[in-house]
């Protein structure tokens, strides 16, 4: 049939054999297996007669709920056991509904940059639109291109120079005040320390101690809300408290949003209200809104959980702690500008192999606009997918070792990163691609730099960190770490 699409090259096909023939990573506990494989498997759908495509294949999972929670349980073990079990392309059940999921560098490229525009946004809108609503991520198309173009303009080097000036004195007055005296856990100091920065470079000091504390409880729940069971704001469920989350960032934004549209500060907030392309395109009130309660959430959630990532690996590895820090104390004692932290190459690489073993965001979702196939598998028109590009930073014909906290394999002339252009994407791909991503990773440097320049750390003897993933990976323990002053 000439509108279904066959994505499936010669080359494509080679790559595909070696990783279904090559062991996948085993998973510290052996206990998903009870988890992953129960369920028959079955297929989703039957592909049109004549069209040479084959079936989806998967299985639902527990009834209702099907493999939601072996994936909250087990995260990435769990995406890269059906990633060995079924291939690149597989479905399994999840929200009452079902899910294809789409793994692998061939696929990843695939539907990431979505060349035939037949997969839509409509995968994020299912999960999270009564939380984010009209956020960039949620966009489509015509609409979310100009959207970005406006957005870009808070985004330049200049801007970006300009919000690095304001991070490093936070991070400076905060991070040599942590306590020495008893362990902490590290991911409260951090999810705190990001909060105020993110109150700081995108509000603009804007607001009291007492909104923090509220919204940052706002974001919590938004973000958890999107894991949730329930799809209905009914009392007492993650659901209901993320739809009243989403009132209290409206309520707080809407508040300040005069001040903002009224100042020519550096903050993000006020970039929004001013940022015009040179059509004259700027952004509405309702625009602001939303983009900023989608952007105050994106980044400092993951910029949290890349720090809080960092900070473990270099704490269970003292040797790459030790190295970082030499490089950090040869910097000198002045406060870093955005050039100097650019500078940080071992710095850049722990940071990279970071989100590599533990990407802040493990799934994108979309939605199949027509049918359409993926590697010569059948999808029907409105079939939600999730890529899952964590799995790609774990398949052995991109990484060597995979497992293994190894920073070098970024260092030339490894460049593992580039065995293929999606074999590293904690950023995600295409059109979509994060735009605050230069921003993120500038954070992270500033916050390990100070970190490394005050103190040293380390976590209990025999300690590996459970991260939950109910909605994005954090420590379910909240990362106990012993700090020392250097």
């Amino acid at each position: 049939m000439p509108h279904l699409i066959e994505r499936t090259t010669q080359a494509a096909r080679q790559r595909l054999s070696s990783v279904l023939l090559a062991p996948a990573p085993q998973p510290v506990d052996d206990a998903w297996r009870r988890f992953s494989r129960r369920g028959r498997p079955t297929d989703l759908a039957q592909p049109p007669a004549g069209s040479n495509l084959l079936p989806v294949r998967g299985d639902y999972g527990a009834p209702l709920v099907g493999h939601l929670l072996d994936y909250i349980r087990f995260g990435t073990d769990f995406a890269c056991d059906r990633y060995e079990r079924y291939g690149p392309v597989q479905w399994m059940g999840a929200f009452g509904t079902r899910l294809v999921t789409v793994a692998g560098p061939e696929a990843t490229q695939l539907v990431l940059t979505n060349k035939d525009k037949t997969f839509s946004q409509g995968g994020w809108t299912f999960l999270i639109d009564q939380f984010f609503h009209r956020g960039l991520m949620l966009l489509d198309f015509d609409e979310h291109k100009m959207h970005r173009r406006i957005m870009q303009h808070a985004f330049t080097r200049d801007r970006l120079a300009g919000y690095t000036q304001q991070v490093v004195p936070r991070v400076r007055t905060t991070v040599p005040t942590w306590s020495t005296t008893r362990p902490v856990r590290l991911y409260w100091l951090l999810k705190r320390l990001t909060l105020d920065i993110a109150t700081q470079v995108f509000m603009g000091g804007r607001g009291s101690n007492a909104d923090s504390e509220q919204i940052n409880q706002a974001f919590v729940a938004t973000v958890r809300a999107a894991s949730s069971l329930v799809r209905s704001p009914l009392p007492g469920t993650r659901y209901r408290a993320g739809v009243r989350g989403r009132r209290t960032l409206e309520h707080y934004f809407a508040q300040h949003l005069p001040s903002a549209r009224a100042s020519d500060g550096d903050d993000l907030f006020s970039a929004l209200c001013q940022a015009t392309t040179p059509e004259g395109e700027q952004f509405s009130d309702a625009d602001v809104i939303n983009h900023m309660i989608f952007l105050m959430m994106a980044a400092h959630d993951t910029a949290t959980i890349t720090t809080t990532a960092a900070a473990y690996y270099l704490a269970t590895h003292p040797e790459w702690q030790d190295r970082a820090r030499q490089e950090s104390l040869a910097l000198g004692d002045e406060p870093p500008d955005i050039d100097a932290l650019e500078q940080l190459d071992t710095l850049d690489r722990i940071i990279k192999e970071a989100l590599r073993l533990l990407a802040p965001v493990p799934l994108v979702m979309r939605k199949t606009v027509t049918d359409t196939a993926v590697l010569g598998h059948y999808l029907p028109a409105d079939t939600l997918v999730a890529v899952a590009p964590a799995v790609n930073h774990f398949v052995p014909e991109c990484w060597s070792q995979p497992d293994t906290f190894d920073p070098d394999r970024f260092a030339a002339p490894r460049r593992e990163d580039h065995t293929h252009r999606f074999a590293w994407i904690p950023f995600g791909g295409g059109v979509h691609k994060c735009i605050g991503m230069h921003f993120g990773t500038l954070e992270v440097k500033a916050i390990l730099h100070e970190m490394l320049r005050t103190h040293h750390w380390s976590v209990p003897p025999g300690y590996h960190a459970r991260w939950d993933n109910t909605s994005l990976p954090v420590p379910a323990d909240g990362l106990p770490v012993h700090l020392h002053n250097r």
